[in-house]
């Protein structure tokens, strides 16, 4: 493990009392955490330790995703790795670098997790023989189908909440008719410029496609041009390249940088009513604003006539065995437990999908009520973009999205990205 990365040691002392220090064992923890994220996955981690008696130690690293390819080539793997992506950690397993969780934990996330399949599913891999295990078991999740809005502008034009895609639509239609504009969507990222397109692109998908058809999209198994991509992708373009629908224009989205395109909410009259965006985004809206106050979201819905549920889109971190130990065991049966999550939950920048929980131990009203969402998931999906190959889902894909909102029609877009998949296999 590279010294210079960050140790916290967490001894287990009150199992120790106990007697139980003749089966404790040392743990390592690699995870992709610093600063504030750290301190409150060390706090979990003590607990752990507590009640455990095993010797836990966490290191953190923003190098996370070369250092542990290195360490577990080199047979220095620690015994419990952090994956910010599921991307590698499939890859690792099918290398035989990772061990099976416990005969049983799928049944346990397919029973206390709402999704549950969906959890399994993205943590389920083939090993070095090709044959499907779960390695893995995602714990701090993030969620991306949010749209923010002021509820003030809201309450001062007499717009309700919409609870399905054709409402939101139809709200869309009504603030372009009174006069407003109902969108601020911005694409620049500097060197990452088209990112957030491609989220909207990936909920568009699972509002109007199966789980299984955005898999087979994610995998390349659907080609990126096939009709339904183009079809999700032209879903995304019914918002963003409609003048009347976006601030500036739709020729002002690629050229708006993502992180002022939600100011126009706060401005007086407003610029625009609503923001698709993921639930970091509060860190850009104006200083002084207050989330639940000032500011509040709504889960972007899905489409009434598809029966397609209520797909959720996210991220989250998957916690993998590189080390196999009885205390690596434990600590992912730990993470089963409700304490695991009300912790991390009363320290913020966490959310669950345990159905367990109480919500009334989140650090904040707006936190409750986005696992809220989270939870009323029938369906979760990974970032699309995040399970490519980079230079698909971290290059053509951004890039053909600026194309896209440009003016390019989508179904050469999205050969354009295709061929750029091709050429990599």
């Amino acid at each position: 493990m590279n010294m210079v990365i960050k140790r916290i040691l967490l001894t287990g002392v009150a199992s120790m009392a106990l007697g139980s220090i003749a089966h404790a064992e040392q743990l390592t923890v690699f995870g992709p955490w610093l600063g504030p994220d750290q301190k409150n996955i060390e706090t979990v981690l003590a607990d752990f330790a507590e009640k455990s008696g095993h010797d836990v130690r966490y290191v953190g690293s923003d190098s996370f995703e070369q250092q542990i390819v290195i360490d577990a080539e080199a047979g220095s793997a620690p015994n419990v790795a952090v994956f910010p992506q599921p991307g590698l950690a499939s890859g690792m397993a099918e290398r035989g670098f990772l061990a099976p969780l416990k005969e049983g934990t799928s049944d346990w996330i397919k029973e206390n997790y709402a999704a549950g399949q969906s959890w399994v599913d993205l943590g389920t891999f083939k090993n070095k023989d090709g044959a499907d295990e779960l390695f893995g078991f995602f714990y701090k999740v993030d969620v991306k189908s949010l749209v923010w809005y002021s509820p003030e502008n809201f309450e001062d034009a007499g717009y309700e909440i919409p609870e399905t895609m054709e409402e939101l639509k139809a709200l869309s239609d009504q603030i372009v008719a009174d006069g407003g504009t109902p969108w601020c969507i911005g694409l620049g990222s500097g060197g990452a410029t088209g990112w957030p397109a491609t989220d909207w692109v990936e909920d568009m998908m699972l509002r109007t496609q199966a789980p299984d058809v955005y898999d087979k999209w994610v995998s390349n198994e659907i080609k990126f041009d096939d009709p339904a991509v183009v079809a999700a992708i032209e879903e995304f373009g019914a918002f963003a390249r409609n003048d009347e629908y976006v601030t500036g224009g739709s020729g002002a989205v690629a050229s708006t940088d993502f992180r002022d395109s939600p100011k126009g909410m706060f401005s007086s009259p407003p610029q625009c009513y609503m923001h698709r965006q993921a639930s970091f985004i509060p860190a850009f809206f104006p200083e002084g604003t207050e989330v639940g106050e000032d500011a509040d979201f709504f889960y972007f819905p899905a489409y009434a006539d598809k029966d397609l549920g209520a797909p959720v889109l996210g991220a989250g971190t998957l916690w993998t065995i590189t080390n196999e130990n009885q205390a690596a065991h434990d600590l992912i049966e730990y993470l089963q437990t409700v304490p695991a999550h009300e912790i991390f939950m009363g320290l913020g920048g966490f959310l669950t999908p345990l159905k367990g929980v109480d919500l009334a131990k989140f650090s904040s009203e707006s936190a409750a009520k986005m696992n809220e969402i989270l939870l009323g998931a029938t369906t979760f999906r990974f970032d699309a973009s995040d399970l490519m190959p980079g230079a698909v889902g971290a290059g053509s894909f951004w890039t053909g999205m600026v194309d896209y909102a440009g003016g390019k029609d989508a179904q050469t877009v999205a050969s354009d990205i295709q061929k750029s998949w091709d050429a990599i296999k």
